[in-house]
């Protein structure tokens, strides 16, 4: 009797074949922050960091709404590797984006921006502690956010205001940029994204935690 073993030799054929395709279809170890496609050479990365309150931690009560409302210190550092290495060449500015990913805005799904500037220069080495309202003499334009949609309100840093319950986590989101904006203070968040599309050449987050205590 003879034993027909084509279709299985074939099928293991096949599927060897494609295991090898998928193996060698793999990126190559570190080839994560490579440029599109896997191709060109790796890219520096953005990252902050605060010596006001650690990322993931508590926000003291002076940067909050009921302290002193002063907006926390951030540095920003460039990495590639691992490594220190000096900011991108194609760096014009930075823009951050403060809010409160727990609040609900007029009921509905977007949360609720506290604060945003952008134009900051790309020689900054981050953000001092208690950053001044409205536009700045080096360039940097506070913009959207709590304060500056007060009636007759300055564009500017406006802290933490949970109340007593649940921690709040709130977002500090920094983009490094190659152009310069030119847009208004009294633009608004939807037309800052926009603007910043295509241009974005880092980004980072650092997050705090708060509530009002009893």
């Amino acid at each position: 009797m003879r034993i027909h073993l084509t279709k299985p030799i074939l099928s293991a054929a096949v599927l060897s074949f494609a295991s090898c395709t998928l193996l060698l279809a793999q990126p190559p170890a570190g080839a994560g922050n490579r440029g599109p496609g896997g191709r060109g050479p790796a890219r520096p990365v953005l990252s902050a960091t605060s010596s006001s309150f650690p990322d993931g931690g508590e926000v003291p009560l002076k940067h909050s709404f009921y302290g002193e409302n002063k907006s926390p210190e951030f540095a920003f550092n460039w990495t590639l590797g691992g490594n220190p290495v000096a900011a991108p060449e194609g760096l014009q500015t930075y823009a951050v984006i403060f809010h409160d990913i727990e609040n609900a805005t007029n009921r509905g799904p977007a949360d609720t921006l506290h604060w945003s500037a952008f134009n900051i220069p790309g020689a900054a080495k981050g953000l001092p502690e208690g950053l001044g309202t409205g536009d700045l003499p080096d360039g940097t334009r506070n913009g959207p956010g709590i304060a500056a949609s007060r009636p007759n309100g300055t564009p500017g840093y406006f802290g933490p205001g949970a109340g007593p319950g649940p921690f709040h986590h709130y977002v500090f989101e920094f983009y490094a940029l190659d152009t310069k904006l030119d847009l208004p203070a009294n633009t608004t968040r939807e037309e800052l994204l926009k603007a910043m599309e295509g241009h974005i050449i880092g980004k980072a987050a650092y997050v705090g935690r708060f509530h009002r205590m009893p």
